[in-house]
């Protein structure tokens, strides 16, 4: 049976579901919100490492990763063996707890510079390359693995497969049947919901730009750059483009079974209330409600977009994992949200004191 790797937050409510779903969770990763550390999303808060080690420590059973996985960081970064000392101090006092296994990363510059200062926190720690490194490959997979075994680091026991895959089934299958040749013991993970663009062209910039603004060589324009020139307004002009988002429903994850291991889920800036509602579908393999509101970087269309999970066919997973992309002579994913997607009305909530 698949399991999930989902965000962790420390909020009762979430560490208490995560809790009676024990059995159906692999693994959960969480960012360190250390100052001048950034990692692969915008901040949008603050956690004290006590408070994240005490919620963490109500989950005994499933893997935990932090994460590191801006696409850079602060150049300065590299060469600061101050700063260096106190992300590894934060480290070393989650590995003391028993609440770390392992870092997930996109930058290797930072992945060297932490196994060189330090190779006696480094060597208890799994390596897990980011969703962002886009393993697409074997190849590319191999690379990666080989990187990591000239540190100090542990091989990473599971790899994020990048989302290209989860619709082109034939290559998945060949590229997991490399991985399990080569790493028996390693689990195979797919990203279900994060709702980005089918093969974005935007997407390095994108994650570019975050990283700017989390290290403060730049301010946040990420919003409005997607809003006038990148995803917001292509999904705007052209909604249809959701349904080629390679996303996989709760619904199609039976599918998956026995290519991989492990679905990971994705939107932890979208607090605990959003999360709430995503584990529940994808342990139960069904959401009856609004598809956008189960995919983290197209929420923003749930707000005035209903897209009726229940009313896609029966067909929607084999279509879409045979699509040639030659959208032009196709249609389908036109007629699809002319038949399940319908506008919200405009409301007002209503701010008046009971």
């Amino acid at each position: 049976m698949l399991t999930l790797d989902v965000p962790f937050l420390s909020d009762p409510l979430l560490v208490g579901l995560l809790q009676r779903h024990g059995d159906r969770i692999h693994s959960v990763h969480f960012s360190l919100s250390l100052p001048g550390i950034a990692d692969g999303r915008h901040r949008t808060g603050e956690i004290s490492l006590t408070a994240l080690n005490h919620g963490l420590r109500q989950l005994p059973s499933p893997k935990k990763y932090a994460l590191l996985n801006s696409r850079f960081q602060h150049p300065d970064l590299y060469t600061d063996q101050a700063a260096l000392t106190r992300l590894l101090d934060s480290l070393t006092l989650l590995l003391a707890d028993g609440n770390l296994n392992g870092v997930i990363v996109v930058d290797f510059y930072l992945l060297q510079a932490l196994s060189d200062t330090s190779p006696e926190v480094c060597s208890q720690l799994e390596a897990i390359p980011g969703i962002n490194c886009m393993l697409d490959s074997f190849d590319r997979i191999a690379s990666y693995c080989t990187a990591i075994a000239r540190t100090h680091f542990r091989q990473p026991r599971k790899i994020n497969l990048d989302r290209s895959l989860n619709r082109n089934i034939p290559t998945l299958r060949a590229v997991c049947a490399q991985c399990r040749k080569h790493f028996p013991e390693t689990r195979l993970t797919l990203l279900a919901n994060e709702g980005c663009l089918h093969r974005c062209p935007f997407k390095l910039t994108h994650d570019a730009h975050i990283a700017l603004a989390a290290t403060g060589l730049a301010p946040d324009m990420t919003y409005n750059a997607n809003r006038e020139l990148g995803c917001i307004r292509v999904l705007q002009e052209h909604p249809e483009e959701l349904f080629r988002s390679p996303f996989i429903r709760p619904e199609d994850m039976h599918h998956y079974d026995g290519l991989v291991d492990v679905i990971k889920l994705c939107g932890r800036t979208l607090g605990p209330a959003f999360l709430g509602r995503l584990v529940p579908a994808y342990t139960q393999g069904h959401h009856n409600g609004n598809l956008l509101d189960l995919l983290d970087t197209q929420e923003w269309l749930a707000k005035g977009l209903d897209v009726h999970n229940d009313s896609l066919p029966k067909d929607f997973f084999r279509k879409l994992t045979s699509c040639d992309h030659c959208c032009d002579a196709c249609g389908y994913c036109r007629t699809l949200f002319h038949d399940c997607a319908e506008k919200k009305q405009l409301t007002l909530p209503d701010l008046r004191q009971p």
